[in-house]
């Protein structure tokens, strides 16, 4: 009996991981202009978008010094600003998003 039970077990886990692998992410990295801290922020995302997410994310990065308004709008309070909308539950990271691992857990992928 208890055999069965670790079987079921293993099969829902491995129906999770497959589901994971298939959510589409929609991403926002609020930046300031070129400085350093948004240039390393956006360049660390791409290299986790590419590796963890390829073909299964949407990235807007919106550059608060062209779109002051957007601040207020969406509670900008420190940039760089990685704003995970989907999969929920959304997550804010701020930094410039070089601590990978942690990255990884915002966005819910370990």
């Amino acid at each position: 009996m208890k055999e069965k039970s670790t079987e079921n077990s293993i099969e829902a886990f491995e129906k999770v991981l497959i589901e994971k692998r298939e959510e589409h992410y929609s991403l926002r990295l609020y930046i300031a202009g070129t400085t350093l801290q948004s240039v390393i922020a956006l360049k660390n995302l791409k290299k986790i978008c590419d590796e963890y997410l390829a073909g299964r994310h949407e990235l807007e990065v919106i550059d608060i010094y062209k779109q002051p308004e957007l601040l207020q709008a969406e509670n900008i309070v420190a940039v760089p600003t990685l704003i995970k909308a989907l999969p929920e539950p959304s997550q804010r990271m701020i930094g410039n998003l070089s601590d990978k691992e942690k990255v990884l857990m915002g966005l819910g992928l370990i």
